[in-house]
Order: structure tokens, then C-alpha cells, then sequence
């Protein structure tokens, strides 16, 4: 039971580091790094929630599936289906040149009304998760 807890909190500590520096890139200008580091804080949030309730093993990147597996144990989770899709979509165009446009890179593309989103998503994932955890 310990180590379950203490993979859960290493998790989810991870995730608020990764929200942080999502926080710390929007407010650099770098809109690109902080949807790609938001949809992490939410991902490693939701992995912290499942191997908080027994899972050893998850191999998806995908928000929206770890959201519904949550949901499983937590049906509150499922009011998080549409952040957890705006994050899953700053996956992989966020940091590829050739992800989006082949002429604009992610860093041209990318401005801070798409990092404000993805902040509150993320936020919105951490704080549902760190209820549903207790911590």
C-alpha cells in the first residue's frame, strides 16, 4: 500500500511542477512549451490518480482515456472528459516542426490565448484530482 501512495504523490507532484513551468513558459511568451507542459501536469496528474487506486501499469498519453478509466472508480472525472481533449490535441503538434504547418514552426504558431486555455484545463484536472486523492 505504501509504495502505491508514494508512486501516486511522486505523480502528482511532477504534474504541479509541470503546471508550474506551464505557468512559467505562457508568461515568457513560450505558448508552444506551455500547452505541451500543461497537457503533462494533466497527464501525470490522472496517472497519479490511477496507480493511486491500484494500477502498476499505464502505457497512454491520451488525457481523454485516462479519464475515462478514472471515471471508473470516480465518476465525478467525467466532468473532466473536455479538458482532458483540448490538452490531448498540444500532445505532439506543440514540439514538431512539421506538426501543424510546414512553414510555421510551433513557437510561430502557438499564442497566449492557447496557453490560457490549456493552463485552466490542466488546472482544472490537478484540482479534481488532488480532491479526489485528498491531498
Amino acid at each position: 500500500m505504501a509504495d502505491r501512495d508514494v508512486l501516486a504523490r511522486t505523480w502528482l507532484d511532477q504534474a504541479r511542477a509541470d503546471l508550474a513551468a506551464a505557468e512559467d513558459s505562457a508568461a515568457t511568451g513560450h505558448h508552444e512549451w506551455a500547452c505541451f507542459q500543461a497537457q503533462q501536469a494533466g497527464e501525470k496528474a490522472l496517472k497519479a490518480l490511477l496507480y493511486a487506486r491500484g494500477r502498476t501499469s499505464i502505457v497512454t498519453h491520451s488525457l481523454r482515456r485516462l479519464v475515462r478509466e478514472g471515471a471508473e472508480a470516480d465518476a465525478s472525472l467525467a466532468a473532466l472528459d473536455d479538458d482532458a481533449r483540448w490538452l490531448d490535441q498540444h500532445y505532439i503538434p506543440t514540439r514538431y516542426p512539421n506538426g501543424l504547418d510546414a512553414e510555421t514552426t510551433p513557437a510561430a504558431y502557438y499564442e497566449a490565448k492557447d496557453s490560457e486555455r490549456c493552463l485552466r484545463s490542466a488546472r482544472s484536472i490537478l484540482e479534481r484530482v488532488s480532491a479526489s486523492l485528498g491531498s
